[in-house]
C-alpha cells in the first residue's frame, strides 16, 4: 500500500497543476486581449475582424462569443473583414462554415461591402469562395449596380465575367449617371453600346439627357451612333434639347451628309474594329499601370443629378431594378468569312476568364458593329413609306422616288412574314421598304419601327488557337484553327451563335469586349 500512496498523490498534484495551468493560461489570452484593447463583446469582435487580428478572434470565439454575431443594422464580422479588406479574417470565418452570403437587414453581403468599400482582390477571393455576385439587396441593387452607382469602375473587370447577363443593364444605368469610367470598364469587359432602354433609348441617349457631356464624348469615341432614334423617333440631340443642355445638343445635332446615308459593306469595317480593339486593350493596360485611386476620379457622379431621380416624363424608377434591356433586330443574310489584317505576335488579345462557360469555344467575341441611317421607317404601305429624317419632319416618298438629301432610292414597299424579336420567334407581318444606293448600287430591306441598318450587323471575333481576327456575320462557314467546321448562326450585339457543322452542337459566345 505505501508505495501506491506516493503515486495517487503525484498523479493528484499533476492534476491540480494541470488545470492550474490551464486556469492561468485562458487568464492570460484575457489578458492579452485587453492589451490589445479588446473585450470579449461583438464590437470587439468586428474590430479584430477588421484588423484582421485572427489570434484575437479565435480567442473571443474560445470565450463563448458566436461567430454570427451581428451588430444593430444586422451585420456580421464577415461584413466587417470584406468592407476592410482583411482578407486573413474573411478566411478565417469561411473556413469556420459561415456563409459567404449572410445578409444584414439591408440585404447586403459581403461581397457588396467589399464591391463599395474594399479592392479588387477581395472581391476576386470572395467571388472564389462562392460568394454569389447575383444576389440583390433589399433597394434591389446587385453587386455590379452598386459599383456603377458608386463609381467603382474597378470592379467591373472582377465582377463581368460572373453576371455578362446583367452588363448591358448595367451600361444603361452607367449612362443615366454620367459615370464614363464605369462606362468604359463596361464596355472593355462586353457592354454593348447598342443596348436599349425599353422605350428604345440607347446608352448615348440617356446620358445626352442627363446633360453627362463626359459620358457622351466617351461614348461617340468608341462608336455610339448619334442619329440613332428611340421609338419617337427622337435622337440624343432631341432629347437633350428638350432636357435644357444646349450645349451638349449642339454638339450631337450636326445634320446628316449625303455619305451618312450610304450602304456599306461589312468587310470595309474590319480593320478599322480591329484597330480600335487593340487600341482599347492598350489604353486599359496604361490605366491599370496607373494608381488605382486615381480611378475613383474618373465617371464620378459629383455635382451632378441623384442617381435614383427620373427625368421628368421618362418614369424611371431605381436603378437596382431597372427593365430587362431591348436587343437589336436579328440580321439578315450574311456572305463568306474574310479574315482581317491583324494578327497578334504575342498570341490572342485578352486572357480567358478561369471557369467560363465558353473556355472551350475555338473563337471568341470581341466587338460589334451596326451602323445605323439617319432614318427611320415609320410605316409602309400601297406602294408609299413613310420615312424621318434624324433633326427631321416625316415624309411620304413613293416608289421609284429618292429620299431627299440622300442617294436612297425607294425600290419598293411591300409586306412579307419575318422573325422578329419578343414574338417567341414566331413569323409575324412587316412592313418592309426596299432601298437602293445609286452611288454603289448596293440594295437593302428596312423594315418599319426597327433600326434602319447601312449594313449586316458584323462581330469582330478572335480565333483562340492563332490570335486572328475575323469579321463574322449571320450565314457564314469558317474553320477554326483545331480544322473545326463551324457555321455562324446569328451575329447579335452581346452575341454570336455558332454550329459545328459535324456534331450541329450549337454553342453561344457572349461579346466579351477587348478585355474580357
Amino acid at each position: 500500500m505505501t508505495p501506491i500512496r506516493p503515486i495517487i498523490l503525484g498523479s493528484g498534484l499533476v492534476a491540480v497543476a494541470f488545470f492550474s495551468s490551464c486556469k492561468e493560461r485562458g487568464e492570460v489570452e484575457r489578458e492579452s486581449l485587453s492589451v490589445a484593447g479588446y473585450e470579449v463583446t461583438q464590437e470587439a469582435f468586428f474590430r479584430a475582424s477588421e484588423s484582421d487580428d485572427v489570434r484575437a478572434m479565435k480567442t473571443m470565439l474560445e470565450s463563448g462569443l458566436a461567430l454570427d454575431a451581428m451588430d444593430v443594422k444586422g451585420r456580421t464580422a464577415l461584413h466587417a473583414a470584406a468592407g476592410s479588406g482583411a482578407m486573413q479574417s474573411i478566411n478565417f470565418m469561411l473556413d469556420r462554415r459561415m456563409d459567404a452570403n449572410v445578409t444584414d437587414s439591408d440585404g447586403r453581403t459581403p461581397l457588396m461591402e467589399a464591391v463599395l468599400r474594399s479592392t479588387p482582390e477581395t472581391v476576386r477571393y470572395l467571388l472564389r469562395q462562392g460568394a454569389d455576385p447575383l444576389l440583390k439587396d433589399s433597394e434591389k441593387f446587385s453587386s455590379l449596380m452598386l459599383a456603377v452607382r458608386d463609381g467603382r469602375r474597378n470592379m467591373v473587370p472582377e465582377l463581368s465575367p460572373y453576371v455578362r447577363d446583367d452588363l448591358d443593364d448595367a451600361l444603361l444605368a452607367a449612362s443615366i449617371l454620367g459615370q464614363a469610367g464605369v462606362i468604359d470598364e463596361l464596355t472593355n469587359f462586353g457592354a454593348s453600346i447598342y443596348a436599349r432602354y425599353d422605350d428604345g433609348r440607347t446608352p448615348l441617349m440617356l446620358a445626352a439627357q442627363r446633360g453627362h457631356t463626359e459620358a457622351v464624348e466617351l461614348l461617340l469615341e468608341i462608336g455610339a451612333n448619334r442619329f440613332a432614334m428611340n421609338e419617337d423617333g427622337r435622337t440624343a440631340a432631341d432629347l437633350a434639347t428638350d432636357a435644357g443642355h444646349d450645349l451638349l445638343a449642339e454638339r450631337l445635332s450636326k445634320q446628316p451628309r449625303e455619305g451618312d446615308f450610304e450602304l456599306s459593306e461589312p468587310a470595309e469595317l474590319g480593320a478599322e474594329m480591329a484597330a480600335m480593339v487593340v487600341e482599347r486593350v492598350a489604353k486599359a493596360d496604361e490605366l491599370a499601370d496607373s494608381d488605382p485611386g486615381d480611378w475613383e476620379e474618373s465617371g464620378s457622379n459629383t455635382g451632378r443629378q441623384p442617381w435614383n431621380e427620373p427625368v421628368a416624363g421618362q418614369g424611371e424608377g431605381a436603378l437596382g431594378d431597372m427593365p430587362r434591356t431591348r436587343r437589336s433586330p436579328d440580321p439578315l443574310e450574311g456572305a463568306v468569312l474574310e479574315s482581317v489584317i491583324k494578327e497578334s505576335a504575342e498570341g490572342p488579345i485578352g486572357a480567358s476568364f478561369q471557369g467560363s462557360s465558353d473556355d472551350s469555344a475555338p473563337i471568341v467575341m470581341r466587338s460589334y458593329r451596326q451602323r445605323e441611317l439617319p432614318m427611320k421607317v415609320e410605316s409602309a404601305d400601297k406602294g408609299v413609306a413613310e420615312i424621318r429624317l434624324a433633326g427631321g419632319e416625316t415624309r411620304k416618298i413613293g416608289e421609284g422616288s429618292t429620299i431627299p438629301g440622300t442617294s436612297l432610292q425607294v425600290i419598293r414597299v411591300h409586306r412579307k412574314m419575318q422573325s422578329v424579336k419578343g414574338n417567341d420567334g414566331e413569323p409575324v407581318e412587316v412592313s418592309v421598304v426596299e432601298v437602293k444606293d445609286t452611288n454603289t448600287g448596293m440594295t437593302r430591306d428596312l423594315v418599319a419601327d426597327l433600326p434602319a441598318l447601312a449594313h449586316d450587323p458584323i462581330a469582330l471575333v478572335e480565333d483562340t488557337k492563332s490570335g486572328r481576327y475575323y469579321v463574322a456575320r449571320t450565314g457564314q462557314r469558317f474553320q477554326a484553327a483545331d480544322g473545326t467546321d463551324y457555321l455562324v448562326g446569328d451575329v447579335r450585339p452581346n452575341q454570336v451563335i455558332i454550329e459545328n457543322m459535324m456534331t450541329h452542337e450549337t454553342t453561344t459566345i457572349p461579346l466579351r469586349g477587348p478585355r474580357g
